[in-house]
């Protein structure tokens, strides 16, 4: 099914053919098809097989991708307009309607029982609640978020999936983490999903191509560096952080990567990651710009490869 098409701007596409090479005209065809339905299995209130009885008893078509991640599914049925977010199920929290790649980062990340989690980024709550359904609502979740509209969204999704474990801060990201450091606070897993300029989103949301903007990227970029490093001096040592966006530009994927492994050298390690997806290495060189070649390790979704939207993911430890 073709979508509405907006025209991309010509820096854009220069970027984006420089990037993918060979892959660009597929990336760009992927663009107008509409993304997969997929979804999550709230294992807080209910059990992957109960759900999948009641989809069955809906004729809905469901396909598990995953084998590993019995609870991400995709709906195969042509279901009608809003069909998927107005059922019952939904409404009383049983799934959560989420992109396949945006699942990605807590699938990097692990967070355990019993451990202490920080999303500084975290509404709408989409990868809160699937830290706390992998936490099993154990331990605590520290979901941090600057918008007071979105917090209500994300208070929203937290109730309506039954995490309990989770306190709600409004602070500004640096701020936060300032205020952490003063009191000796520190985490086990932290996730940075930061602020980006959204270009893997352009399946689900085509006017992205109308308000990218390079200044933005640039911009970005200061932001997303100075919201990593704050949250790494956080984090527990023997802890785990990862950092993630929704966007294709190196300036706030590899350049960040590049930044932050310089900024801690000697007490970080970036760590391979595995997916169940098929990503492409991080680059290690951007115009003239290089890299450390260990940016390599770090993970670029694109739609053309997996039928998803487009994420980054970068996974690191502190070693002392």
């Amino acid at each position: 099914m073709t979508r509405t098409n907006y025209e991309p701007k010509p820096l854009f596409i220069e970027r984006m053919k420089k990037l993918l090479g060979k892959d660009f005209e597929s990336y760009m065809e992927i663009l107008k098809q509409k993304p997969v339905k997929s979804l999550r299995v709230n294992t807080l209130k209910i059990s992957v097989d109960e759900l999948k009885k009641r989809f069955k008893e809906k004729a809905w078509k469901i396909k598990q991708p995953f084998k590993d991640y019995p609870e991400i599914m995709i709906v195969e049925s042509d279901l009608k307009p809003g069909e998927l977010g107005r059922a019952l199920e939904h409404l009383l929290g049983y799934y959560y309607i989420q992109e396949l790649a945006s699942m990605l980062p807590i699938i990097a990340l692990q967070p355990k029982p019993n451990e202490t989690f920080l999303d500084l980024c975290s509404a709408p709550g989409s990868k809160t609640t699937q830290a706390a359904s992998k936490m099993k609502n154990t331990g605590t979740i520290i979901a941090n978020e600057v918008s007071f509209k979105r917090i209500k969204i994300l208070a929203s999704n937290l109730e309506k999936c039954g995490a309990i474990n989770t306190i709600i801060i409004k602070k500004e990201g640096l701020a936060f983490c300032e205020r952490m450091k003063k009191q000796g606070f520190q985490f086990d897993k932290i996730l940075v999903d930061a602020p980006c300029s959204g270009e893997g989103t352009l399946r689900s949301t085509p006017k992205t191509f109308l308000m990218w903007n390079i200044k933005t990227v640039d911009r970005l970029s200061r932001l997303q560096k100075n919201l990593v490093a704050s949250a790494w001096e956080i984090l527990k040592p023997g802890g785990t952080l990862v950092y993630s966006t929704c966007t294709h530009a190196p300036e706030e994927d590899e350049e960040v990567v590049d930044f932050i492994l310089k900024k801690f050298k000697g007490n970080i390690k970036i760590e391979k990651i595995s997916l169940p997806i098929i990503p492409k290495q991080g680059i290690v060189k951007w115009g003239d710009k290089e890299y450390l070649g260990e940016v390599k390790h770090s993970c670029r979704i694109y739609p053309q490869d997996n039928n998803t939207e487009g994420f980054f993911v970068a996974k690191f430890k502190k070693l002392k």
